[in-house]
């Protein structure tokens, strides 16, 4: 997606990387114009957190891999942002999970679904990974959604079991709850609605989550009992941590 400017070294190379990434893909007709937006959103908060995987993401992750793993019928979702941002890493994801991925857009045309399936395509091909990509032709609708974003396919989201939808919105996280989903998020606002909702919420930086899911693929399945995780405690864990950092800050000031 072109080359960045920015030197390795500069202490904000990461983030640049990753506007670097939305930048081009926004050129390519992917993006809603609300994107950038969202991902400064979250960088702020990302700010907050230390720009770091805290031990509350890592328990969240670890929780969020096992359900995957154990599903019967698991599907990656993807809207602009995550394909831009860590697309390639969410089809390695799928590939290793056995299950297809499906794109599911809030501000869906048809310009941006060729963008989005012409870019993951391109990756599949360059990088021979075996893995089904929905969301072409949706043939079937999320119950209690209006309009477009209601739109998904029955052989991915309608009939899925676990739903992994990194940067989610809060409706439609809600309306997959109350289908009976077990729906994992990553979002880096733990006072979010879908954080909130969701049934595991990873409150961390999507392409470190992507990197942390990848690594823990080649180790075995941990033994996690369901009724160990707490997201409400998890969501807790990440407040206080921010709460925390801030008063360091401030005191060090």
């Amino acid at each position: 997606m072109g080359n960045i400017a920015a030197d390795p070294s500069h202490p904000r190379y990461q983030s640049l990387l990753l506007r670097h990434r939305l930048e081009q893909a926004e050129k390519q007709g992917m993006l809603a114009g609300s994107a950038m937006i969202a991902h400064g959103r979250g960088e702020a908060f990302d700010y907050l957190l230390g720009e770091q995987t805290i031990n509350s993401a890592r328990v969240a992750t670890n929780h969020a891999l096992a359900a995957l793993r154990g599903a019967k019928r698991p599907v990656l979702s993807l809207n602009g942002n995550v394909a831009a941002l860590a697309g390639r890493e969410t089809l390695l994801l799928a590939e290793m999970l056995q299950c297809p991925v499906e794109i599911n857009i809030f501000y869906r045309t048809p310009q941006r679904m060729k963008a989005l399936l012409e870019h993951l395509g391109k990756i599949k091909l360059d990088e021979g990974i075996d893995v089904t990509i929905l969301g072409a032709a949706p043939n079937a609708r999320i119950p209690g959604l209006e309009g477009p974003r209601a739109k998904c396919t029955k052989e991915g989201i309608l009939e899925s079991d676990v739903i992994f939808v990194p940067l989610e919105d809060g409706d439609r996280c809600e309306a997959l709850v109350a289908m009976g989903k077990t729906v994992i998020v990553v979002d880096l606002n733990p006072l979010s609605r879908s954080a909130k909702m969701a049934s595991i919420t990873i409150v961390d930086e999507l392409t470190r989550v992507m990197e942390n899911m990848l690594a823990m693929m080649s180790s075995p399945i941990e033994d996690l009992a369901s009724n160990s995780y707490d997201n409400e405690a998890v969501l807790d864990e990440a407040l206080h941590h921010v709460a925390t950092k801030f008063t360091q800050t401030s005191n060090e000031a």
